[in-house]
């Protein structure tokens, strides 16, 4: 059986990564704007990730990039409140659970940087990413939290870090 790895985004994987994440969008039949899709930091996220209290991780299946997800301070938000973002798997690693390992990789490290909140914005179609978000703990919210600039993800869901 080929290994899971879970490790932060290197330069070199910014090129994959932003395909993989293309595809899952198309495949998903998700809106080009107002998403990841158009997002220019989707072909620059190691760079995008440099910054305080960030890291971007990419799940490998040997040498294969089947997944990704990031956490980041919320933007023009309260500086205790992260955002999950870019959470995209292939599908090849769906219902494998890949996503739960990549969720927990990610809370662990938004409760290291001493986050308290963890905030999601999500498209109405996807279900199943919906779905996990919940198993983990996330509540659906009614209102938008920050300027994350995703107009077209009109789902909102939001779980304490500190319970």
């Amino acid at each position: 059986m080929t290994e899971i790895k879970i490790r932060p985004i290197q330069q070199r994987d910014n090129k994959e990564v932003a395909k993989m994440i293309r595809h899952v969008l198309i495949e998903q039949g998700a809106p080009k704007v107002g998403t990841a899709y158009e997002d220019k930091a989707t072909d620059q996220l190691f760079e995008t990730y440099q910054k305080e209290r960030s890291e971007y991780f990419v799940l490998l299946e040997g040498d294969r990039i089947l997944g990704s997800a990031g956490i980041s301070p919320l933007d023009n938000g309260d500086p205790k409140v992260c955002e999950l973002q870019k959470m995209y798997l292939d599908p090849s690693a769906r219902g494998r659970g890949m996503g739960n390992q990549m969720m927990q990789k990610c809370l662990s490290f938004a409760k290291a940087q001493g986050f308290e909140v963890c905030y999601i914005e999500t498209l109405p179609g996807m279900k199943a990413a919906q779905k996990l978000y919940q198993k983990t703990g996330f509540e659906y919210i009614s209102e938008r939290l920050g300027d994350t600039g995703h107009y077209s993800c009109t789902i909102f869901m939001k779980k304490q870090l500190n319970l």
